[in-house]
């Protein structure tokens, strides 16, 4: 990933689109809260092509967040992400957002990180990760928890925990891991971390994203016809 890719996040509130390379971040652009993914995540895009003068045409290609994380945020950022990559006909390369939260995370840290989003009804997307030079090497991998059970799928504990899921339970966090989480604003934007990724763990962006769990209408289309949502992805 020597040239400059474009990066997008919006598995949660707080979304990000970043343009680099895995070695330097030109520019960022972050959006706050997610009734504006929609709204604002292509004016952002072009804000920060604009910042570094790139033309969509020099770009070598999308890295996108995978979720798990919010439903509609995660289709809006695949979205906008298809739709460039088919105009330049760019490949796309995915990477889980909990990873890039936790490398987000972990700058100056020698432990591993947990990464939470909230899922609600009590639960949180969770993972935790442990990064080296040049290697990350997953502990948990990224799934439906509440923080008892993050807790008890490793025998390590975190050196940190980081993201609106681990905010929400924050007693508990404080418990668990002997400090209290950070919050994703603290940390630099997701986006920039996925382009630092990508070349390690990347993999081609296929299909849909990771969602974590079914949407809340398949969930209702299920139960009240009895049988699964025709072509539904879990």
């Amino acid at each position: 990933m020597s040239t400059r890719w474009l990066a997008i996040d919006t598995a949660t509130d707080l979304a990000s689109v970043a343009i680099g390379s895995a070695e330097h971040i030109e520019a960022v652009g972050v959006i706050r809260g997610a009734r504006q993914h929609a709204a604002q995540i292509l004016p952002v895009i072009q804000q920060v092509l604009a910042a570094t003068r790139t033309r969509l045409a020099q770009i070598g290609g999308i890295v996108i967040g995978d979720g798990p994380g919010s439903f509609t945020g995660l289709r809006i950022g695949w979205a906008a992400a298809k739709g460039l990559a088919h105009e330049r006909d760019l490949p796309i390369v995915a990477v889980p957002s909990l990873l890039g939260a936790a490398n987000a995370a972990a700058v100056g840290s020698t432990g591993p990180i947990a990464a939470c989003f909230d899922a609600l009804r009590g639960q949180v997307y969770g993972a935790i990760y442990a990064f080296y030079p040049g290697r990350v090497e997953t502990l948990v991998a990224p799934d439906l928890f509440t923080i008892a059970t993050l807790a008890a799928a490793t025998t390590m504990t975190p050196a940190l925990a980081v993201g609106d899921g681990a905010e929400r339970y924050r007693e508990e966090i404080a418990t668990w891991i002997g400090r209290p989480p950070l919050a994703l604003e603290t940390s630099p934007p997701v986006a920039g971390s996925l382009l630092a990724l990508a070349p390690i763990v990347g993999y081609p962006a296929t299909g849909e994203p990771v969602y974590g769990r079914p949407a809340e209408a398949q969930v209702k289309w299920e139960t009240s016809h009895g049988r699964p949502l025709p072509h539904s992805s879990r």
